[in-house]
């Protein structure tokens, strides 16, 4: 059985897609977003979902204050159960039924010129590093400055390829799950950088 964990919904119980998912534990969730609230990132934020599957993680975001939700989903029958879990819960999210790929690749604005203050990727263990790359490389023109990107992967997993965006800031493992953090390079860091290369 999966819960929300906390916040305004906590203990509504969500409908879980019967394959080709894997919800997040509520023990990583919790020690997931403990994580993410001591870093003061949740609430009133704009949160997109990736590979959103049941919406847990998502729906924890949107429970706990967030302003709004986005969660992503390719599987038709998966993306309606969350349409369902978020008419169950009356939080504030909304479900698109895509890839993720698909999703990000339907704007071309200019790099940290987006809305979303916190990425979510939960994908299936079967999607290869190689998507999960690509995935990440296309969410530039969606994420502010000072967004905050997390992706959730089997501690067996490698840590994923960055684009040239997005610089690990921390690394968690909790027994099978590893969340690697990352956010845009802060902006004295990349002026630093510049001025180091025009000086060569």
């Amino acid at each position: 059985m999966t819960r929300i964990v906390a916040g305004s919904a906590k203990g509504r119980v969500l409908k879980v897609p019967a394959k080709g998912t894997r919800p997040t534990s509520e023990r990583v969730r919790e020690a997931l977003f403990s994580r993410l609230e001591h870093m003061n990132v949740v609430e009133d934020c704009l949160v997109l979902d990736l590979y959103a599957g049941s919406g847990a993680l998502g729906l924890e975001a949107a429970s706990r204050g967030a302003s709004r939700v986005d969660l992503v989903e390719k599987s038709a029958p998966a993306a309606r159960i969350i349409a369902h879990n978020i008419r169950a819960t009356g939080l504030k999210a909304r479900v698109h039924t895509a890839s993720a790929a698909t999703f990000l690749g339907a704007r071309d604005f200019e790099t940290l010129s987006g809305e979303f203050d916190l990425v979510l990727l939960d994908p299936p263990y079967d999607v290869s590093e190689e998507e999960v790359a690509e995935v990440l490389s296309r969410l530039g023109s969606w994420i502010t400055p000072d967004a905050l990107v997390v992706v959730e992967r089997s501690s067996r997993s490698p840590e994923p390829l960055w684009p040239d965006f997005l610089v690990k800031e921390d690394q968690r493992t909790w027994g099978e799950t590893v969340a690697w953090f990352a956010g845009p390079p802060v902006k004295a860091e990349v002026e630093t950088d510049l001025d180091l290369r025009s000086v060569h």
